[in-house]
């Protein structure tokens, strides 16, 4: 019994399960287990309850009572006990079933080495069958498609489709459609697949230009870091084969996320840029335009083409810039693709398709791979599917992948969506190009992910100045004598005659010699230094300049603008049914906009996002509960008391040209603020903010914001403006959710790359967040946004201040009189507030504040300009944060040369803030009171 003691416990159960399925709906299981659970009850009727019925009976859900044991086991009326109880066709249902759900555990992947024993238990033995049983006849075949057929044959059709060079994991996907389409592309397909000799001659055709063009540079730039794609060759054949067959399906435009490894490759052979722009970046002629930026590493950049299929279709081609970062631009490619699918392709996923190609360490170790694979199915994430491809080196930079994870496969991450994942030798082109079609026509059909993991190999280091037999000896001794993809390629189709070896010999020499007349060209001239190509939307679009910070564009809106949102965010449908303390925030907003006329914050954001809809603008915002806000200030959507139904008021807005999207967010902030950077990258006249739920959750984001926010115009030639809402400010809420860091930003801040600011007035931040529109050029905007002020009766702004105006970079003070100003307090933020109040308290009258709303670019000619007014005043700058972080570094750096200043704050301290509430307030008292020179 122990050889059987797995499948008794596994697939013996997993036919009952079946069998009382079947019972209960005879048309919710598979149709070919119907079929034989049909002919199994004909026999229990026409044969009654024998004892020998009794015990190969399945479970009918009735109460069991024992018969006589079989074979010493115990066998219980109306269940099955063991294998050998079963009838042999049952067995060999099992064995197929066990096949198409373990035998990817012993399919021959690995071009380089052996697979280790994983006990896939898809022996005959296993199932209580030997090999007296190979000459029978069995009815099971036709779960296969080759009909009643000898057990031989059903072996060894199943040894070709999966214990060949593809291994499928499919059989954990719960939707029977999708199951049923997969089970019959790899059994029915996978056995017939045999390519015509055009389309061979292509995939050879690929894999030459793969191979010679990685030789090529290999011999020409030694010890130049490439980051080659040799060992992983496959990579271009299967690309070319997912987007013509992509592109035939429907697709338009296609956008790649990769890291290093093979990207100039990819980006000669598969996007088109020229072979003659990569020698002169390697030869170092290409002279950048340093007006545009500072540039980036070769493999690092982006690049964007049209390309046209074999069948005459024209297809736009993306490859998103990537820093070492590798997974990070993930989400950026999904948010780019989205931001597409919504607006160009009017909600048609079908139309754009993301493939992100994948390292096998960082797919199975960065955890924005979970975070955007959790995102696939989400309504304000989805993108109809993403093809996941994975080059598995099978070493990590030196790591080894018993290192590097704890799961089998490195795709395992794929499961928790239903994925399927397909493993394909690389040193198999055609098998690679077979899982490219069927990944692509998955993906068209079912809008759904799929991941294929190729493993192959790196024949050099982790670049190619590395020696890899340092970490891995016995693995390189291999690789070193092992032939490339191509020459494998080439041998099996002379073999079988496909082609003649003459054919390979001059497609080699001829691409050779292309390259090499390229390379000459580039020595007698040098090429100009290209930065990335800019998608349609971004021609008009302009670069800043310094005097584009001195003052900001005009952004105030007509009294019918304001009236139309107004009564668009006051109205509820008929028969909708608010909740009671929703229904006293509507007739506040409706008393702010039609009575007393002055806004608080609330109202003045969302007539700033209603105003841009008018005008045709696109609005996204998320965020982890940004509908209703974390503090419930904005309501932006709200729900039926009775039935939880959703009603989202800028939607409905009358005469509305643009469109609003409001997504609550997963718990996630790193693949967010990457997906809405992208969706920003792809529609440069949509306003999309990410709104952080506290200003430290940031911290989980910050490669997004040193890689792409901060740097990526610089480096790319990426304009972009996405604005952060980051909740900032000191009112004893402990150390995580007192503070943005806004001195990290301000690290990040030079060049006029972003805009930072700490806004202290409703119709100042209607204004900023208009202005991220108006402006010529884009930037990104870091806010640090108010949490008490939400609701502060005196942040308040009149209506007059939005239909005129612009944003005010600086808030001079105009409720004292010059010539009896000692002190002059420059602020930022929140703190404004605490300084006013206690000097209206304490009547102070010789100390004038003065608010810094935006913190860079610095307004420095308005302050010193404001400052005038001030001849004999001292200045000190007042903060809440400790000395060593909040704006003081910065405003120092920057202003000492002009300004004598001291500084009041909180002392200098390794966490941002206290936790105990008295000890705030004793601290924030003390900087008022210094600030204010009140004596207590």
């Amino acid at each position: 019994m122990d050889k059987f003691s797995f499948i008794s416990n596994a697939h013996v159960a997993y036919i009952d399960e079946l069998y009382a399925a079947f019972k209960n709906n005879p048309e919710s299981i598979d149709p070919s287990w119907k079929t034989f659970f049909d002919g199994f009850d004909f026999a229990i009727t026409k044969f009654g309850d024998t004892d020998e019925a009794l015990a190969t009976k399945p479970s009918n859900g009735n109460a069991p009572s024992q018969v006589a044991p079989a074979n010493g086991a115990l066998a219980t009326r109306g269940t099955i006990m063991d294998m050998e109880q079963l009838p042999k066709e049952i067995k060999v249902r099992a064995l197929i079933h066990a096949y198409r759900s373990r035998a990817h555990l012993r399919s021959k992947t690995n071009p380089v080495r052996e697979r280790r024993d994983r006990k896939a238990l898809i022996d005959l033995e296993d199932f209580g069958l030997d090999q007296n049983d190979l000459n029978t006849e069995f009815q099971a075949g036709k779960e296969i498609g080759i009909g009643t057929v000898k057990l031989s044959k059903i072996v060894e059709s199943l040894k070709i489709i999966y214990e060949g060079a593809i291994g499928f994991e499919y059989l954990y996907i719960r939707e029977p459609e999708m199951l049923d389409w997969l089970k019959t592309k790899i059994e029915k397909e996978a056995l017939a697949f045999n390519p015509e000799v055009e389309e061979k001659k292509r995939i050879l055709s690929k894999l030459n230009q793969a191979v010679v063009f990685e030789n090529f540079l290999h011999t020409k730039y030694i010890g130049q870091k490439r980051f080659s794609l040799e060992g992983g060759e496959s990579t271009i054949p299967f690309l070319d084969a997912v987007i013509n067959t992509s592109v035939s399906l429907g697709v338009e435009e296609v956008m790649i996320g990769m890291a290093h490894r093979g990207r100039l490759n990819v980006l000669a052979n598969i996007m088109g840029k020229t072979y003659e722009q990569i020698f002169s970046e390697f030869e170092g002629t290409a002279k950048p335009d340093l007006t545009m930026g500072d540039g980036d590493v070769k493999y690092h950049m982006g690049y964007s083409s049209d390309i046209i299929t074999p069948d005459g279709k024209k297809v736009n081609m993306k490859l998103a810039p990537n820093p070492s970062h590798l997974e990070a631009v993930n989400p950026v490619v999904e948010g780019f693709i989205r931001a597409k699918i919504d607006s160009q392709h009017k909600g048609d996923s079908k139309k754009a398709l993301p493939i992100l190609i994948h390292g096998d360490a960082a797919v199975a170790g960065q955890g924005i791979v979970y975070e955007v694979t959790q995102m696939a199915g989400l309504k304000g994430y989805n993108t109809g599917g993403t093809i996941h491809f994975v080059i598995n080196n099978q070493v990590g930079f030196t790591t080894d992948f018993d290192d590097a994870r704890s799961s089998i496969y490195c795709t395992d991450v794929a499961k928790m969506i239903d994925a399927p994942v397909i493993h394909v030798n690389g040193d198999n082109a055609e098998a690679v190009v077979f899982a490219a079609k069927l990944a692509a026509e998955f993906r068209q059909k079912f809008d759904k992910d799929i991941f294929v993991d190729m493993v192959c190999y790196r024949r050099h280091g982790h670049n190619e100045s590395d020696e890899p037999k340092f970490t891995q000896p016995e693995l390189y001794n291999i690789i070193s004598k092992h032939p490339n993809p191509r020459e494998i390629y080439v041998k099996k189709l002379t073999e079988r005659g496909d082609i003649d070896a003459e054919i390979a010999q001059v497609m080699d020499q001829e691409f050779r010699q292309l390259l090499q007349d390229r390379l000459n060209m580039v020595k007698e001239k040098p090429l100009p230094y290209q930065f990335t190509k800019f998608e349609q939307a971004w021609l008009s679009m302009r670069r800043s300049n310094p005097e584009d910070f001195d003052q900001s564009p005009d952004t105030g809106v007509s009294e019918e603008m304001i009236n139309k949102v107004a009564e668009a965010l006051t109205v509820v449908p008929k028969g909708f049914k608010p909740i009671k303390q929703i229904e006293v925030q509507l007739k506040q907003r409706k008393d702010m906009y039609f009575n007393s006329r002055s806004l608080n914050w609330a109202a003045a954001e969302l007539l700033a996002y209603g105003t841009m809809l008018l005008e045709g603008k696109t609005v996204r915002i998320t965020g982890q509960d940004c509908q209703r806000g974390t503090f419930s200030h904005r309501h932006a959507v709200v729900h039926d008391a009775n039935s939880n139904k959703p009603y989202n008021f800028l939607k409905e807005l009358k005469d509305s040209k643009g469109q609003f999207h409001i997504y609550n967010s997963l718990l996630s902030e790193y693949a967010v603020l990457g997906f809405e950077y992208g969706y920003n990258m792809a529609n440069p006249h949509s306003l999309v903010i990410w709104e952080a739920q506290f200003g430290d959750f940031a911290n989980g984001a910050q490669t997004m914001i040193d890689q792409f926010i901060s740097s990526g115009e610089s480096k790319w030639g990426k304009m972009n403006g996405l604005v952060m809402l980051l909740p900032h400010g000191y009112e004893g809420q402990g150390p995580e959710h007192s503070n943005a860091r806004p001195e990290r930003f301000l690290q990040l801040s030079a060049e006029y790359n972003m805009v930072v600011a700490n806004i202290t007035e409703p119709s100042n931040f209607f204004h900023m967040l208009r202005r991220q529109l108006a402006w010529e050029f884009r930037k990104p905007c870091i806010v640090m946004s108010p949490k008490s002020l939400l609701r502060h009766p005196k942040v308040v702004s009149p209506v007059e201040e939005f239909t005129n105006g612009r944003f005010r970079e600086i808030i001079g003070d105009s409720t004292v009189k010059s010539k009896d100003v000692k002190r002059v307090v420059l602020c930022s933020g929140k703190i404004y507030y605490d300084l006013e109040e206690a000097r209206e308290k304490e009547k102070v009258s010789d100390v004038a504040i003065i608010r810094i709303e935006q913190l860079h670019p610095l307004p420095k000619k308005q302050i010193l300009e404001e400052l005038k007014a001030y001849k004999n005043a001292e200045i000190v700058w007042v903060q809440e944060e400790p000395e060593n972080m909040g704006y003081w570094n910065y405003i120092l750096r920057l202003l000492y040369k002009d300004l004598p200043m001291d500084l009041i704050a909180r002392k200098t301290s390794a966490s941002p803030a206290t936790g105990y509430h008295k000890v705030h307030v004793q601290e924030q008292n003390a900087i008022i009171e210094k600030a204010l020179k009140i004596s207590k």
